[in-house]
């Protein structure tokens, strides 16, 4: 079993939320004015949970580098998921089955917010690589404002069988690559299928490319030739929940 602090209004009220029974205990910043703080420490005793009052110097010594806004929670930190977990989830989404694939995001700000962007598709799935992604760190949480509670992380140990895995289960593959013709709005993005995006400097590895059913682009007609990677992640994802009729 492994701890961690969660850090900052959002993400304390996200676990407090989402995952209450994962949270061992509560700590605010002592004479705290804020009222979002005083109703955390409030909900968490009406979960029974302990709420230590600290001082300021405390606070920031617990919480490290990410900002505190007066509130950590220690939070007892889920095993990540591995590629055995992918069939029930595939079976539970059936025909809508979405799946996020990032090839190697190690920036913890883009990889939040992609969490982010994904529990506000309803993504099924979120599939890193074992050895290529930063992991769910408190700058994660922060950044994904409670996505990282919402959404299935599959840390995979093979990425290339974890994309064979989905395949054999009717998922669809698409790759987003600059370097091809076909258009992201060009692809039929109904029914189960699973988005792949690239890691911030070198995109998707050709092994990773290779295994995709097809590769598209975000069209840019301006004098841009990229997009962060959670900024493309949110394009493509909302793209896929137009064509399948807007998550109604």
């Amino acid at each position: 079993m492994s701890e961690t602090w969660i850090v900052g209004i959002n993400p304390v009220e996200g676990a407090l939320a989402n995952d209450p029974d994962r949270v061992r205990e509560v700590v605010i910043e002592q004479n705290s004015k804020n009222a979002r703080v005083n109703e955390i420490a409030a909900q968490a005793r009406r979960l029974g949970l302990p709420v230590k009052t600290v001082g300021k110097d405390q606070l920031e010594k617990l919480g490290g580098e990410a900002r505190h806004q007066g509130v950590i929670a220690r939070y007892e930190t889920p095993p990540l998921r591995g590629e055995n977990d992918l069939p029930a989830l595939l079976e539970a989404a059936g025909s809508d089955a979405l799946v996020l694939v990032l090839d190697g995001v190690t920036d913890p700000h883009n990889l939040g917010a992609c969490l982010r962007s994904a529990a506000a598709a309803k993504v099924t799935a979120v599939v890193v690589p074992k050895d290529r992604a930063v992991g769910i760190t408190p700058t994660v949480r922060r950044a994904s404002a409670g996505g990282a509670d919402l959404v299935p992380v599959i840390a995979a140990t093979n990425l290339a069988r974890a994309l064979r895995l989905l395949k054999d289960a009717g998922v669809w593959i698409t790759g987003l690559d600059g370097d091809t013709d076909q258009s992201i709005y060009d692809i039929d993005l109904k029914g189960p299928i699973a988005l792949v995006m690239g890691s911030e400097g070198d995109g998707m590895r050709r092994l990773t490319r290779e295994t995709c059913d097809f590769v598209a682009k975000i069209p840019m007609p301006g004098s841009m030739e990229s997009l962060n990677v959670s900024v493309a992640t949110g394009v493509v994802l909302f793209e896929a929940l137009r064509q399948r009729g807007g998550g109604r």
